[in-house]
């Protein structure tokens, strides 16, 4: 049970990625939709079972992107989301692997992951806003510029 914090979550969001897209191609977001909250369910029964306190602070990271991406789908299905195309789609910051690498693509931009070491500590709940902050930060990034968001 040696779970190395970045790659559980690394790879989750890559398969929350891909079987999300096939979900959008298969038009079966909504049984998507039931399966990611089986997949919440199972986490909470997990993490709450015997663990150590770095199994335990990964899994809680993992419920915490989790419960954001089955808010996601819930937004697709809201916007009847039937192509990869779509706005509501293209605007989710997503994960691929690619070339034996890692990235990470938001509306027009791509960029590798860079596996920043952000260590095994709780994380914090993504909102709407999260997201502007991501997309307006990758397209900087994707441009050569920078940012520095700022707030309470």
């Amino acid at each position: 049970k040696s779970w190395p914090a970045m790659t559980v979550l690394g790879v989750g969001c890559c398969y929350w990625t891909s079987l999300s897209e096939e979900a959008i191609k298969d038009a079966e977001l909504p049984k998507w939709f039931d399966k990611n909250v089986e997949q919440l369910n199972d986490l909470t029964d997990m993490v709450r079972g015997k663990l150590s306190s770095q199994e335990r602070g990964t899994l809680g990271a993992l419920i915490v992107i989790d419960v954001h991406a089955r808010d996601v789908i819930t937004t697709l299905i809201e916007n009847d989301v039937t192509a990869m195309t779509d706005f509501d789609w293209v605007r989710q910051l997503r994960y691929y692997w690619e070339n034996d690498d890692l990235y990470v693509k938001m509306v027009q931009a791509s960029l590798p992951f860079g596996y920043e070491y952000l260590g095994n500590q709780p994380r914090l709940v993504v909102t709407p806003l999260t997201d502007r902050c991501y997309m307006t930060l990758m397209g900087a990034i994707h441009l050569n510029l920078g940012g520095a968001p700022a707030g309470p």
